[in-house]
C-alpha cells in the first residue's frame, strides 16, 4: 500500500535552496539531474574501490531519453540507488545533502570525484515539470525498489515497485510551458553545453556507424555518447604534445585562430585547481576576446562568466578552469570576499606572469614576434593588477618607430644621454599616429630623440599608468611641445628678434587671422624648425581626451578650454623674418595665414572652407 506524507521544508533548511536554485535559465535542471546521476555512479565506483561493494559494476553510464508522445524526459543511471529510507531522507528533507554525509563517512578516503550534493539539485526538476517520478533501487543486496512521485506541492507519494537493475531513473512529466525541452535539438544543446566533459559516459539518442570493410561492411545503429569523459585538462601535462593542446583549443573554439601558447594548471594544495588557459592572438578590439574562459566543477560546466573569479585582464584568455573549491551560485560580493577565490585568482595571475617571463627569457626572438598580441595582454594586466605590474616590468617591451623593442631598463639606458631632463626625469617621447604626427617626429629625430610607438587601443591608459607607478619617468607625445622643449633642459637658444619685434609679430598674426583672443607665443627655436607650430600640451590633451571619453567634453567643457593648444611662432625662422619685414600688409597677412594653416594641417585640424582656401592660396604662391 502506498504511503503518503508531506515533504519537510522549513526555514532552517530552505536558505541553501534559495542560494543554489534561483536560476534564471530553466535549462539548468538537466545539468543538475545528470550531475546527480553521475554523482550516484561515482559513489558506487568509490565503494567498489574500497571493498564496500563486491557486486558486478557492469557498464556504467547515464541515459537521457525523451518521449514526445508521453511528454516525458527520463534520466537513468546504474549507480548507488536509494532505499526507501534514503529517499525519505535525501528527497523529502529538502536541502539535506547525501553527498555531504557520504564524504564525512569516508573522509579518510579520496572523495574528490563526487560532484554534487545529492538531493539539492533534484528539485530544479520542478522548474519544467508538473509531476516528477523517481524509480530507484539500492545497490545493497536484497534491496526493495521504490517509486516516489510528487506534483510540485509539498505532498509526495512513495510505494514499492519492480525494478530489475540497481540505480535510479527520474521521469519528468513536462508542463505545457516547457514543451520546448521535448525537442531533441534542445536537449542535445543543453547536454553539449553543460555535460560535454562530465566524467561518466552520457548517452542520448543514437547514431549510425559503418562496421567492417568493403563488401563485408554494414551500417549499424548504436547509442550516441555526447561527452568526453577524459578531457585534456585532467591529464598529466608530461604526457601531452603541442598537437593535443591545439586540437583541444579547436574543439573549444572552432572558429578561432590558433593560440600563441598556453598554461596547464594543476594544483591540489592549498586548493584544488586544474585547467588549461590559452593566450589567443588578441586584436585591437579587446571585447571580442573577453569572457571565453569556461568554469567547471569536477568536469561539470558551471558558467563562462568568471569576472569575480579571475582578474579583469585574465578574462582575455581562453580555456578552462576546473575547481571544486569555487563556491557556486552565490552572490558577487561573497565571491569577491571569499579567501579561497582570492588564492585561486592570485595563483593564476602568478602562473601567467611566470609563463610570460619564461617565454621572454627562453626565446626572446619568438616573444618579440608575438608582441603585438602579448603586448595588449601584458599592458592590460599591468594596468589592472599591481602584482602583475611588478612582475611585468621584466617582460614588458617598448617598441620604437623603427620596430626595435626594448625592456624598460634597456630603454632607459638607450635614452640616458639625450632624453633626461634637468630634473633627472627620463622623457619617453611617443607617437600615436606616425602619419599624422610626421612633421613633429621629424623635428624630434633632428634632435636625436628616440620615438616610441604607442598606437594600440589601451596605450593612452597605459601611459598614465606607467608614469604613476614608475619613478622619474614622464611620457610626452611628440606633438606635446616643440622639439626643442620636449626634453626640458637648462639650455637656451638666442632670440634673433627684439622684444618690440616679437610684440609686432604677435599683433600681425592676430590681425591676419582675424582673432584678437588667440594665444600666440614667440619662441627662440632652431632655424630649421617650422615657422608656426601648434602643440597640444601633454596634461591638457590628456584631460581633454578623458573628458571626451566621458561624453561631450565633460562637465567643464574641456574641448573649449583655453590653453588646450599653444600656437608657437619661431622667431628664428627665415620665413618669419620675411613676414615681419614685408612692407605690403596684405602680402604679410597672406603669408602669416598660410604658415598658420600649415601648422593646422600638420595637426589634421584644417578642414572645410579653410582647407579649400589654403589649397587655392598655395596655387597662387607657387
Amino acid at each position: 500500500m502506498a504511503e503518503k506524507g508531506r515533504i519537510s521544508v522549513n526555514t532552517e533548511n530552505i536558505f541553501p535552496i534559495i542560494k543554489k536554485f534561483l536560476y534564471s535559465d530553466h535549462d539548468i535542471f538537466l545539468r543538475e539531474l545528470v550531475a546527480n546521476a553521475i554523482d550516484a555512479t561515482q559513489k558506487l565506483q568509490k565503494l567498489a574501490s574500497m571493498g564496500e561493494f563486491n557486486g558486478e559494476l557492469g557498464e556504467l553510464y547515464v541515459q537521457v531519453d525523451i518521449d514526445k508522445e508521453a511528454k516525458t524526459i527520463s534520466i537513468s543511471d546504474r549507480g548507488i540507488g536509494m532505499t526507501e529510507e534514503e529517499v525519505k531522507k535525501y528527497i523529502n528533507q529538502v536541502a539535506f545533502s547525501g553527498a555531504t554525509e557520504f564524504v564525512e563517512k569516508f573522509k579518510d578516503q579520496d572523495t574528490s570525484s563526487i560532484i554534487g550534493k545529492f538531493g539539492l539539485g533534484f528539485y530544479s526538476a520542478f522548474m519544467v515539470s508538473k509531476e516528477v517520478e523517481i524509480f530507484t533501487k539500492s545497490y545493497q543486496e536484497g534491496a526493495q525498489a521504490v517509486k516516489w512521485s510528487c506534483d510540485g506541492s509539498t505532498e509526495f507519494e512513495i510505494e514499492n515497485t519492480e525494478k530489475e537493475n540497481r540505480g535510479t531513473t527520474i521521469v519528468l512529466h513536462v508542463n505545457e510551458d516547457s514543451e520546448e525541452f521535448l525537442e531533441e535539438a534542445t536537449i542535445s544543446g543543453i547536454l553539449n553545453r553543460y555535460a560535454r566533459f562530465m566524467p561518466v559516459e552520457i548517452r542520448f539518442g543514437t547514431e549510425k556507424i559503418t562496421e567492417g570493410e568493403g563488401d563485408d561492411s554494414k551500417e549499424i545503429e548504436q547509442p550516441k555518447v555526447i561527452n568526453n569523459t577524459d578531457p585534456l585538462w585532467t591529464k598529466d601535462p608530461k604526457e601531452l604534445k603541442d598537437e593535443d593542446y591545439l586540437n583541444f583549443y579547436k574543439d573549444l573554439y572552432p572558429m578561432s585562430e590558433e593560440p600563441m601558447f598556453w598554461i596547464h594548471l594543476n594544483v591540489d594544495y592549498p586548493f584544488n585547481l586544474t585547467g588549461i588557459l590559452y593566450f589567443p592572438k588578441v586584436k585591437n578590439d579587446i571585447t571580442l576576446h573577453k569572457d571565453k574562459i569556461q568554469l567547471y566543477s569536477r568536469q561539470v560546466f558551471i558558467t563562462d562568466n568568471v569576472e569575480d573569479i579571475v582578474p579583469e585582464f585574465l578574462r582575455l584568455m581562453h580555456g578552462v578552469i576546473d575547481s571544486p573549491d569555487i563556491p557556486l551560485n552565490v552572490s558577487r560580493s561573497y565571491l569577491q570576499s571569499d579567501a579561497q577565490v582570492k588564492k585561486i585568482s592570485n595563483y593564476i595571475t602568478r602562473k601567467v606572469a611566470d609563463k610570460l617571463n619564461e617565454l621572454f627569457r627562453d626565446n626572446r626572438e619568438d616573444y618579440e614576434k608575438k608582441w603585438e598580441s602579448i603586448g595588449l595582454f601584458a599592458k592590460y594586466g599591468m594596468m589592472t593588477d599591481d602584482k602583475f605590474f611588478d612582475k611585468g616590468k621584466k617582460f614588458l617591451l617598448l617598441e620604437d618607430i623603427d620596430g626595435k623593442k626594448y625592456t624598460l631598463d634597456e630603454y632607459k639606458s638607450l635614452i640616458s644621454e639625450n632624453q633626461v631632463d634637468k630634473n633627472d626625469n627620463y622623457t619617453f617621447i611617443y607617437t600615436t599616429d606616425e602619419g599624422l604626427q610626421h612633421s613633429y617626429i621629424e623635428g624630434a629625430k633632428r634632435k636625436g630623440y628616440n620615438i616610441l610607438k604607442m598606437d594600440s587601443m589601451i596605450d593612452s591608459h597605459f601611459i598614465q599608468n606607467v608614469e604613476h607607478k614608475l619613478e622619474q619617468i614622464q611620457m610626452k607625445r611628440v606633438d606635446a611641445d616643440i622639439a626643442d622643449k620636449l626634453v626640458e633642459k637648462d639650455e637656451e637658444t638666442k632670440h634673433e628678434l627684439t622684444e618690440d619685434e616679437q610684440t609686432k609679430l604677435v599683433e600681425l598674426y592676430k590681425k591676419a587671422l582675424g582673432n584678437e583672443n588667440l594665444e600666440l607665443k614667440v619662441e627662440a627655436l632652431s632655424a630649421e624648425e617650422s615657422p608656426v607650430t601648434i602643440v597640444k600640451p601633454e596634461f591638457m590633451r590628456r584631460m581633454q581626451e578623458m573628458a571626451e571619453m566621458q561624453g561631450g567634453g565633460g562637465m567643464f567643457g574641456m574641448g573649449m578650454m583655453p590653453g588646450s593648444q599653444n600656437i608657437i611662432l619661431n622667431g628664428n625662422n627665415a620665413l618669419i623674418a620675411r613676414i615681419l619685414k614685408e612692407e605690403n600688409e596684405a602680402e604679410a597677412h597672406k603669408l602669416a595665414r598660410h604658415t598658420y594653416d600649415l601648422a593646422l594641417l600638420s595637426q589634421n585640424m584644417l578642414k572645410g572652407s579653410d582647407l579649400t582656401n589654403f589649397i587655392n592660396r598655395s596655387l597662387e604662391l607657387v
